[in-house]
C-alpha cells in the first residue's frame, strides 16, 4: 500500500504520507472512492494509479471548512492545491450535485460528497439564502418547501425520504420544473410493527374483535395483514381504490364505523382527508371504539376526539401524530391510552429504505450512475436478535414478547410522558429500532410460531 504514495526525504512528509497509509488501510469508505475513482476537486474519473490522499487541503463537512481530513483527488489537482482555495473548491464547477440535506436524515452523510458538495442543516431551519446556490433540497417534513422557500434559487430537485409529501407545494414544483420524489412505502412495515405492538400491549382479545382500516395504501394493507394474522376480523375502507377496483373487499365508511371494536387511520394528508374524523365520524363510531392514528394530526379534529371520549364514544384512542407538531395538546396526550411522538414509521430500516429511494432518485436526475443502486453498507444489528418465546405462556402472551422485544411501543410512550417539550428531541435521537424480519425466534407454540412469521418474524 505504501508504493501507492510518492515520498520524499522530508521526515515531515513521511509521516504525513504514513498516517494517510494507515487510514486508507483502515477506512473502506476511502478503498470505496479510490475504486471508484472520482477526483474529490475536479469532479474527474481517472485510474486508480491516478489518484492519491490529499491531508492538507479544507474540504466541506456539515457546512463547515475543517482542516486535517483526508480527501480522494487526481495528483495533477494534488500537486496543484497550492492553487486552490476552499472557496475555490466549494464553488466547483465541475460538482454534479450541489445539496442541502436535512442533518437528521440517516445514512446520507459522505454519500453525496464525493460528486459535489452537501450543506447539513437542521430541518425546520434551512431558508431561502441557504439554496442560494444549491440544484437539490433533500429534506424530510419538517422544511415547508414552498415558494417562500425555493424562489430565486437553483434546486432542480427536491427529495423527501418520507412517504408524506404534505410538506411540499408541488403546483407550485411543477409550475417551476423542479422535479420531486417523495418514498412511498420506505417505512409501512415500521407502522406495521408499531401497531402490533400497540395492540398486543393494550391486551385486548384480538381474536374476538373486529378492525376498521381506513386506508388500504402500502402501510394500511400492511396493517391489515398483521391485524388478519393475529386473528382480527378486518374491514377496508378506501374509496379511491374502490372506485378503480370495485366494492368487493371494501366497506362504506359509515359501515366500518359501527362495526368495528378498532378504527385506525392509515390516509395521506390532502383536501379531502384534512379534518376527516370530525364530529360526524365520531358519531358514527362503535360505542366504547378504540381510535388510532398514524397518519398526519390535521386528518383528526383534536376537539371532537376529545369530546367523544368524554361522551364514551370513544373508548380509548392512540396517537402518534398531532395538530401543531411538536406544540402538542396537554389534555390530548395525557388522555392517550398511547401517545407518542410521531415515531411509528421511524424503525432504522425504514430510514435506510427512505435514504436509499431519494439518492437512487437524485443519482438518476443528476447523472451519477454509481449511486444507481445505493443502499447504506451497514445497518445496525439489533441487540438482540435470537428471541426464545416463554415456553409457559399463551399463544399471545408468546407473541407480545416477542414483539417486544424487537419494539415496545410502551418505552416510547413513557419517553414523551416524562417530558412532553423535548417531542422534537426524541425524534431526532431516535433509538436503533430493527423490524420484526431482522430478528429469529426459537422455541414457543407451533401457532405462536406461525403468526410471528405471517408478521415476518424468521424461524429457527
Amino acid at each position: 500500500m505504501d508504493d501507492f504514495f510518492e515520498h520524499t526525504v522530508d521526515a515531515a512528509t513521511r509521516k504525513r504520507e504514513r498516517e494517510k497509509a494507515r487510514v486508507l488501510r483502515k477506512s473502506s469508505y476511502f478503498q470505496n472512492l479510490l475504486n471508484k475513482g472520482i477526483c474529490h476537486y475536479c469532479g474527474r474519473k481517472f485510474p486508480r494509479e491516478q489518484l492519491t490522499l490529499d491531508h492538507l487541503v479544507p474540504i466541506a463537512r456539515g457546512g463547515r471548512s475543517t482542516r486535517g481530513n483526508l480527501v480522494v483527488c487526481c495528483k495533477k489537482c494534488n500537486s496543484e492545491k497550492k492553487n486552490f482555495t476552499p472557496v475555490d473548491m466549494l464553488l466547483n464547477e465541475h460538482s454534479k450535485i450541489i445539496a442541502v440535506c436535512d442533518d437528521k436524515i440517516p445514512f446520507l452523510r459522505g454519500v453525496f460528497e464525493p460528486y459535489g458538495r452537501v450543506k447539513y442543516l437542521p430541518g425546520r431551519e434551512i431558508t431561502n439564502a441557504d439554496l442560494s446556490d444549491a440544484n437539490c433540497l433533500i429534506t424530510r417534513t419538517r422544511t415547508r418547501v414552498n415558494r417562500e422557500l425555493l424562489s430565486g434559487t437553483g434546486v432542480k430537485f427536491v427529495g423527501s425520504a418520507t412517504i408524506g409529501f404534505d410538506h411540499i407545494d408541488t403546483e407550485y414544483l411543477a409550475e417551476n420544473n423542479i422535479l420531486w420524489s417523495n418514498a412511498p412505502g420506505c417505512n409501512s412495515t415500521s407502522v406495521m410493527q408499531y401497531m402490533t405492538s400497540v395492540l398486543l400491549n393494550l391486551e385486548l382479545p384480538l381474536d374476538r374483535m373486529t378492525i376498521g382500516v381506513v386506508g388500504v395504501g402500502n402501510v394500511g394493507s400492511k396493517v391489515a395483514a398483521a391485524a388478519e394474522a393475529m386473528g382480527m376480523t378486518v374491514l377496508l375502507n378506501d374509496p379511491p381504490r374502490a372506485e378503480k377496483e370495485g366494492m368487493g373487499k371494501f366497506t362504506p365508511l359509515e359501515e366500518l364505523l359501527e362495526k368495528s371494536d378498532v378504527v385506525t387511520l392509515h390516509v395521506p394528508l390532502d383536501s379531502s382527508t384534512r379534518d376527516f374524523a370530525g364530529d360526524e365520524f365520531f358519531g358514527r363510531l362503535k360505542k366504547g371504539a378504540l381510535f388510532i392514528n398514524t397518519s398526519r394530526g390535521e386528518t383528526v379534529v383534536e376537539e371532537a376526539l376529545k369530546q367523544a371520549f368524554k361522551s364514551g364514544r370513544v373508548g380509548s384512542y392512540v396517537l402518534d401524530v398531532w395538530r401543531n407538531e411538536p406544540d402538542i395538546d396537554p389534555e390530548l396526550r395525557k388522555n392517550a391510552a398511547i401517545a407518542t411522538p410521531h415515531i411509528a414509521g421511524y424503525s432504522t430500516d425504514g430510514k435506510a429504505n427512505g435514504s436509499s429511494m431519494i439518492v437512487r432518485r437524485a443519482a438518476e436526475i443528476f447523472q451519477i450512475p454509481e449511486l444507481a443502486d445505493y443502499y447504506p453498507d451497514v445497518v445496525p444489528p439489533p441487540l438482540t436478535p435470537v428471541i426464545s418465546l416463554p415456553e409457559n405462556d399463551t399463544v399471545y402472551g408468546q407473541i407480545r414478547a416477542a414483539v417486544n422485544v424487537s419494539y415496545d411501543v410502551r418505552l416510547d410512550a413513557g419517553r414523551l410522558a416524562e417530558n412532553p417539550k423535548i417531542f422534537e428531541k426524541l425524534r431526532g435521537d431516535y433509538p436503533i429500532r430493527r423490524e420484526f424480519s431482522a430478528y429469529r425466534v426459537t422455541g414457543g407454540d407451533e401457532k405462536a410460531r406461525l403468526i410471528l412469521s405471517k408478521l415476518g418474524f424468521l424461524l429457527q
